[in-house]
């Protein structure tokens, strides 16, 4: 089998995905600061900004800045942990949780609307390549 064409064609296709209406509104909550309060939110707070720096492979400024704005919006406290004085914890406050909600129902209804296009035999297809994916490369890393 011809990978390399395969290849060519996996990655015009996806190019062409990305460029969709759909996929923009999952990809809108992937990343910045709506990245940072979905992750809060499915931890359930008391979140370590190293480990959102981690998840995200960005700076540890690029998330203190990040946190900083939304401290400064009201949609994140920081708390001193109460077991090591030297950590600071992060949670959501109940507006941050309610953007969350937002945001996740946001990502759902675009993921609904494109696997709804494909069909139910051809979506469930895809979803479990796409796991097979994420497991096989999560496996290499």
């Amino acid at each position: 089998m011809d990978y390399t064409e395969l290849a060519k064609q996996f990655l015009n296709n996806t190019y062409q995905f990305r460029k969709g209406r759909q996929q923009k509104k999952i990809d809108d909550t992937m990343h910045g600061e709506a990245f940072v309060i979905m992750y809060i939110s499915k931890r359930d707070g008391d979140v370590l900004p190293s480990e959102i720096s981690n998840k995200m492979n960005i700076s540890s400024a690029r998330v203190a800045a990040a946190l900083n704005s939304l401290e400064n919006k009201g949609l994140i406290t920081r708390t001193m942990d109460p077991d090591d004085r030297r950590r600071i914890l992060v949670d959501l406050t109940p507006e941050g949780k309610e953007l969350a909600k937002s945001y996740e129902q946001k990502a759902l209804d675009g993921a609904k609307q494109m696997l709804e296009l494909l069909g139910e035999q051809d979506a469930r297809e895809f979803v479990r390549i796409l796991g097979k994916l994420a497991k096989l490369s999560s496996e290499q890393s």
